[in-house]
């Protein structure tokens, strides 16, 4: 089959820059882990915009879709674009093979649907994004797939949950909005305990700084859309992981159409680049914001998972190399403060969107998680006055001043 024409070049890719550069780090291989030049041996990978392939014989395009021959057929199935990205993500996440979604979510999803049937059981964190629960709670309970939400700190007791029928774990840490954290080295021991397929959503962390397959993960997903592009252009998702789990990803979406575009591919490849950079300036500035914020008499509560303060610093410390780019914090007076605080913001950013290069500010109880009940938005620690700090490449100096004003004229 051309899917797995298409998993071995992935591995063989893989193992040849592997050869090549085993003393190389996270910021190389996102730079140099690139397809081989074509006859014009141009340093930066040109644009494939292509739908289909060409072969230059009937026997060799017989072969190709026999699975007999090496070889692009369709940019559904494959692009040298779309290769390029999914392979310098696998070698900064150490996974064995990978595909490139048009979404985070259609990557999200395609991570599960691609494995679960009707009948099976999943254990899922209750602090994960509002599509995921969206997906959890409608669409797969809607084919007879069943789940359990746990307590994303307190793993020890999910083992009291595994059924017969669970398939699969799935989770997000840090978790979008609450920065809540899972511990992925126990929640890798028992999935292997199980033989289930842990799932993680790494979008947050970003694959500098965490991976998670190194903990037990059988498979990592990321929105490309957040801090893989950075500077809110493209859309784009991708599932990376064990090889032959990926299998059953690529029959899935090869069939059903989730496809990145060559063009998104490139794009967020070229992005790859410059990441390891961002997240450093990301980082630095997030940590200096939540440290300003928790000396302010405005807020109530600031959650940032390298402060002292966070309940999980020592976990965050010991599975994530920097603290990611995002705060949240309460503003006192609620939701109609809240509102006020963002109304009053001159530079920052009023969008749902996060991991770019401008800060933005988000209000989740409304927008982003507005479709969980109150008490689901309770539960994962959602409240009126939470707002959600994307924080940017802006000087540091520019993103406190906007948000101290922001803070003096919403009181």
């Amino acid at each position: 089959m051309g899917f797995v024409i298409f998993l071995r070049e992935q591995l063989e890719f893989q193992i040849k820059f592997k050869h090549m550069s085993n003393s190389k780090k996270v910021e190389t291989q996102a730079i140099r882990g690139q397809i081989e030049r074509s006859q014009y041996r141009e340093h930066s990978v040109p644009l494939f915009l292509t739908s289909s392939f060409t072969f230059p014989s009937a026997e060799l395009m017989r072969g190709t879709f026999a699975g007999e021959e090496e070889g692009n057929i369709y940019s559904r199935f494959s692009n040298p674009n779309t290769d390029e990205f999914i392979n310098k993500v696998c070698l900064m996440e150490g996974a064995e093979a990978g595909f490139a979604t048009a979404t985070g979510m259609a990557a999200v999803f395609a991570s599960m649907a691609s494995f679960l049937c009707s009948g099976d059981h999943v254990i899922a964190s209750r602090a994960v994004f509002g599509s995921t629960h969206q997906i959890l709670n409608y669409i797969l309970s809607s084919w007879g797939i069943k789940h359990t939400y746990v307590n994303p700190t307190d793993v020890d007791s999910w083992e009291q949950h595994v059924r017969p029928n669970t398939r699969m774990i799935v989770l997000e840490t840090p978790s979008n909005p609450g920065l809540t954290l899972v511990d992925l080295e126990k929640a890798g021991q028992l999935a292997k305990k199980h033989q289930l397929i842990l799932n993680v959503d790494n979008c947050f962390a970003t694959p500098y700084l965490q991976q998670p397959i190194k903990f037990g993960a059988a498979l990592s997903v990321h929105s490309g859309t957040k801090f893989m592009d950075g500077q809110g252009r493209v859309l784009g998702g991708i599932i990376v992981g064990k090889q032959e789990l990926i299998e059953q990803v690529v029959f899935f979406c090869r069939h059903t159409g989730p496809a990145l575009s060559p063009f998104n591919a490139w794009m967020l490849s070229k992005s790859l680049e410059t990441l390891p950079v961002r997240m450093e300036r990301h980082c630095s500035n997030a940590l200096q914001l939540a440290q300003f914020l928790e000396q302010h008499s405005e807020v109530s509560k600031v959650l940032y998972p390298f402060l002292p303060s966070h309940p999980q610093q020592d976990l965050a410390k010991k599975q994530m190399k920097l603290g990611g780019g995002l705060v949240t914090f309460e503003v006192k007076g609620g939701l109609e403060r809240g509102m006020r605080f963002l109304n009053a913001a001159k530079m920052c950013s009023l969008t749902s969107n996060l991991g770019d290069s401008r800060t933005i500010l988000t209000h989740p109880a409304s927008t982003t998680h507005s479709k969980l009940s109150i008490e689901e938005q309770q539960a994962v620690g959602i409240t009126k006055g939470l707002v959600r700090v994307s924080v940017g490449l802006e000087h540091i100096d520019d993103i406190v001043q906007d948000i101290e004003q922001a803070l003096a004229e919403s009181k």
